[in-house]
């Protein structure tokens, strides 16, 4: 994710902070500065935003976790102001497995609010409700009401949270996944108006949660028809076998011409016959604008890329896709075969819509028909 920087790796994932996070941090020490003009309200204000934050890491890696279990990895986790985003590797197939996985997350934060309760009866801390606020109270207590404020939120039956998964989830035990996705998915943005609403008239924060939520929500349903219109199809359905590849030495002005003559927008680069890197066209534009079209390839493409193999099913492509990567070689032990792109899935995507459509609608009466 753009903006974010790594702080470190726990059980094999990468968990990354995203800059506005230290925005959020400069934000809170003000507020208890101005509140108490004390260093140790700072201090308190600072270690408890934190506190909290380690609770969603938890969160998130309850989640990472449980696919884990189920043999799903997670690329990584990154701690947002709004929360934090565990990236797996793909969702899980069973709707049950993906029941768990929903729940870990929640349930991670009902056993971190336990044990503060316990904490809280065994040490006699507990002070009343009314005496918590943002910048006051006791610490245990507030990040024990955070952690049930967190469950809570979270299980809403409405996507992008862990409550809209739920909610796919069990209708998904007793029909098909699109449209199980589909009902998740109009609950969701039922309750997004309804916030909306709500929103409108006392808390502005709410109208924020309602567009989070109807977009999500607008998001996941589309996935699921790309997934259910994609079905089992292998990569090699609907890779590119008739493509132009660079080499690292071409000059970027020559790169420019073929794109301007041909309808390839971004390119495999190879040295010999292995693979080095890709030329996206956006990436091509960059660096032609910086550096000039005398520019080699091998300084503009990009070597970080995803590596497919024919037989790889086309559903878990299309997920490293929508991870941010726009062109994907496919080679076959160890030889290029082909390109997989965002453009000729999308057309895929488009072709089997139609096909559906068409299937779906009854042809005309002839025009010699009579009805008597």
């Amino acid at each position: 994710m753009k903006w974010s920087f790594k702080i470190g790796r726990m059980l094999g994932i990468d968990v990354f902070l995203h800059a506005t996070f230290l925005l959020v941090l400069a934000f809170i020490a003000v507020t208890h500065w101005l509140a108490h003009g004390s260093l140790a309200a700072v201090i308190s204000g600072v270690g408890f935003f934190v506190a909290l934050f380690t609770c969603v890491l938890l969160h998130e890696y309850g989640h990472a976790l449980a696919a884990r279990y189920f043999g799903i990895g997670t690329k990584d986790i990154t701690l947002l102001p709004i929360g934090g985003v565990a990236r797996l590797e793909r969702m899980p197939d069973k709707p049950v497995h993906e029941l768990w996985v929903a729940l870990a997350g929640p349930a991670i934060n009902v056993i971190i609010a336990a044990a503060l309760a316990v904490w809280l009866t065994l040490t006699g801390s507990w002070e009343p409700l009314t005496s918590l606020s943002t910048t006051g109270g006791g610490f245990a207590e507030r990040l024990l009401v955070a952690n049930v404020f967190l469950v809570l939120f979270n299980m809403i039956p409405a996507f992008p949270m862990d409550g809209g998964r739920v909610l796919r989830a069990l209708l998904a035990l007793r029909m098909e996944y699109a449209r199980a996705t589909r009902i998740a998915a109009s609950i969701g943005q039922g309750l997004a108006v309804v916030f909306g609403v709500i929103g409108l008239f006392s808390n502005p924060f709410l109208m924020l949660i309602a567009i989070f939520i109807w977009f999500g929500a607008a998001q996941e349903a589309a996935a699921a028809d790309a997934k259910a219109c994609i079905g089992d199809l292998p990569v090699r359905e609907t890779m590119l076998t008739n493509f132009r590849s660079l080499s690292p030495h071409d000059a970027l002005g020559d790169v420019a011409r073929l794109l301007i003559e041909g309808s390839q927008q971004d390119f495999p680069v190879l040295d010999g016959e292995r693979v080095v890197g890709v030329l996206t066209h956006a990436r091509l534009y960059e660096v032609l604008r910086e550096r000039g079209e005398w520019t080699p390839v091998g300084e503009a493409m990009e070597r970080e890329f995803r590596m497919l193999r024919p037989d790889e099913r086309l559903d878990g492509a299309l997920f490293k896709t929508e991870a941010g990567t726009a062109v994907m070689p496919v080679a076959r032990d160890g030889r290029l075969v082909g390109l997989l792109t965002t453009e000729n899935i999308g057309e895929l995507l488009m072709i089997r819509s139609a096909r559906a459509l068409r299937v779906s609608v009854p042809p005309p009466l002839s025009s010699t028909h009579h009805i008597h």
